[in-house]
């Protein structure tokens, strides 16, 4: 077991003084089995004047701060501490059931994974072909046998080697099928590809929202993938930027079916639009 620190600034400056409205911030990582919080602070400059914490629908913290005061800049410093022994994850961890694709989802999984099985209307992807399904099609053998951490082992594999990594500045996600076309996207991008993909063959996915541990240096950065639920080891990390499957390096933060539910934080300022000059963020990493 592992002990890890992280240190998670964020600096929105402004022109003149603003008004802040309400700031939602999903920081603290997830506790669970193989993730442990030890420790957790939250920084806020300038103070808000009521700061509150809530549990989402999928388990999630979220924090919700609302300002008096104006300020020319917005600070938000999160430190964590915990703890992390995230077991591997391999093929032989499936139910019998689920170890060759295609399979069924029980009865009760399909009713708890309803919004994970569920895919956008495809007119509204701006994909009435279904481009994404027909790309994830071209990974099943002629026979329609293939193992299914295997498929899904080649689907992000496959992301990780043919599409080209972009960072994006511009907020949210491209569609999956735009990802596809242009062969480039951000992390968050691939993820979406991934988990469109793989709702496409009928199997649940879910978007993951955290860090990425970089061994180094003492930096690290934040991060999106994919999770996909099987049948035993439950839900498995999957991360078509860096073509790894299962937990190592990755810290948890938050999950969701749309990763709108999923920013670290997100809020509005009163004043115009040319009196915001960017933001800033820095991970720093520390483990022990």
């Amino acid at each position: 077991m592992s002990t890890l620190t992280i240190r998670h600034l964020t600096t929105y400056r402004y022109l003149r003084p603003v008004a802040f409205g309400e700031h939602r911030m999903m920081l603290r990582p997830r506790d669970s089995h193989d993730q442990r919080v030890i420790e957790a602070s939250l920084e806020i400059r300038p103070q808000p004047a009521s700061l509150e914490f809530v549990i989402d629908d999928f388990g999630n913290q979220v924090g919700i701060a609302h300002f008096a005061d104006c300020a020319q800049e917005l600070c938000v410093e999160s430190v964590v501490s915990l703890e992390q022994s995230p077991p591997p994850v391999s093929a032989g961890d499936l139910e019998e059931r689920a170890g060759r694709f295609p399979f069924d989802y029980n009865t009760d999984e399909c009713a708890d994974l309803a919004l994970c099985l569920e895919r956008n209307s495809l007119d509204a992807l701006g994909d009435p072909d279904d481009e994404v399904a027909g790309w994830a099609r071209e990974f099943l053998p002629v026979d329609r046998s293939i193992g299914t951490f295997e498929l899904l082992t080649q689907l992000s594999q496959s992301i990780h080697c043919t599409f080209r990594y972009r960072r994006r500045e511009a907020k949210g996600v491209q569609l999956p099928v735009e990802t596809l076309r242009q062969g480039h996207g951000s992390c968050r991008d691939f993820a979406m590809l991934m988990i469109d993909a793989a709702r496409a063959l009928g199997l649940a996915a879910r978007f993951a929202s955290g860090y990425l541990i970089l061994s180094s240096d003492e930096h690290g950065s934040t991060h999106a993938w994919a999770q996909v639920y099987l049948p035993g080891p439950g839900w498995v990390d999957f991360d078509p930027t860096s073509g790894n499957i299962g937990r190592e390096n990755l810290v948890v933060v938050a999950v969701a079916h749309d990763p709108q539910h999923t920013l670290p934080l997100h809020g509005t300022f009163i004043g115009a639009a040319s009196d915001s000059l960017g933001m800033d963020v820095k991970v720093f990493t520390q483990a022990s």
